[in-house]
């Protein structure tokens, strides 16, 4: 079991500065998120769009923000567990909570922070007869142990940064790797898509174009994947690894069940202290919603610190909050 004093649920921006307005007040951190890695939207949806609203940074790039959030909580030792969702939540009899987690993870803690963005980021997934049988023998929508694929014949669906990136890499140490994408262009970065053209003319890829996935043929596991291409012939390839990479779509998930009030899929808090109607459970950043509410990264990062000041109480019951500037007393880790 993991001990800690705030749970922050979702590693997305606000949920990073969290952890630094809750290391201020010698608040120890746990991030939770569903994503095999921490920025949220800001890796998995824009990494390299340039953002032009975060103070003191005329401009800076999703994934650049995101290296200076890290750099900024680094001194306060967040723990993490990536790639897992909070599915459970249970308050106990000291009032404290303890989540678990779609992998069996328990974590304990006197806080709970919901930072999760628009919600839990689930797949796009294929329209394909037999999807779910597959699942989890033969088919993985998020590549958490790219060693898993050392030596196997893996086919990748999609034409986005995610696609290219994994096939790139996958290269290198899988026994095949094949490409499939609808179009003849991607949707990743230039030098992205030439890697992918020239490892296929290098004959170290097999890049599918114009194509699609149409059938998945196996018994316990998936054995062979249906490929169209746009003049109707089909081939059947025989792969050990199916990995559809279409993006992903947030949905709330779980938490719609933790009994919160919810509005138009967010969570209703008190602009006070950005608490829910569950005592100790807070929302900041996308997924709450109050009148007035901008979903702006600095507005979550507002959120964040005004949350932790109230945080603090159930915390430390017993002790009186002062309020410090860091630019007086610096910033004290632990």
């Amino acid at each position: 079991m993991i001990e800690t004093d705030i749970c922050i649920i979702g590693a997305g921006p606000v949920g990073l500065f969290a952890v630094f307005e809750a290391g201020l007040l010698k608040m120890r951190c746990h991030v939770i998120d569903a994503l095999p890695q921490v920025g949220g939207q800001l890796s998995e949806v824009y990494p390299h769009k340039p953002i032009y609203d975060i103070p003191g940074y005329p401009e800076i790039k999703g994934l650049e923000l995101v290296d200076k959030l890290i750099q900024q909580i680094k001194p306060f030792l967040p723990g993490f567990t990536l790639g897992e969702r909070v599915d459970t939540i249970r308050q106990l009899p000291d009032q404290t909570y303890e989540l678990a987690s779609s992998e069996g993870t328990i974590i304990h803690c006197k806080v709970i922070a919901i930072a999760g963005g628009l919600g839990c980021f689930e797949p796009r997934k294929p329209v394909l007869a037999g999807l779910e049988k597959f699942e989890g023998r033969g088919i993985s929508y998020m590549i958490r142990n790219p060693s898993l694929y050392e030596g196997k014949k893996v086919i990748i669906a999609g034409g986005g940064d995610a696609a290219l990136d994994w096939a790139i890499y996958l290269a290198d140490i899988a026994k095949r790797v094949t490409l499939v994408h609808r179009g003849d262009t991607f949707r990743g970065l230039p030098d992205s898509a030439s890697r992918i053209f020239e490892l296929a003319r290098e004959d170290k890829i097999t890049l599918l174009l114009k194509s699609h996935l149409t059938k998945l043929t196996g018994e316990d596991h998936l054995t062979h994947v249906g490929i169209t291409d746009h003049q109707q012939n089909e081939q059947h390839l025989a792969t050990d690894q199916l990995i559809p990479l279409f993006g992903l779509s947030p949905k709330l998930g779980p938490i719609a069940d933790w009994g919160l009030g919810i509005n138009q899929n967010a969570i209703l808090v008190d602009t006070l202290d950005y608490s829910t109607n569950r005592e100790r459970i807070y929302a900041i950043g996308d997924i709450n919603t109050y009148p007035g509410k901008l979903k702006l990264i600095l507005s979550g990062f507002h959120e964040a610190a005004l949350m932790m000041q109230s945080a603090f109480h159930f915390v430390y019951p017993r002790e009186k909050l002062n309020f410090k500037y860091t630019t007086v007393y610096g910033v004290n880790t632990f």
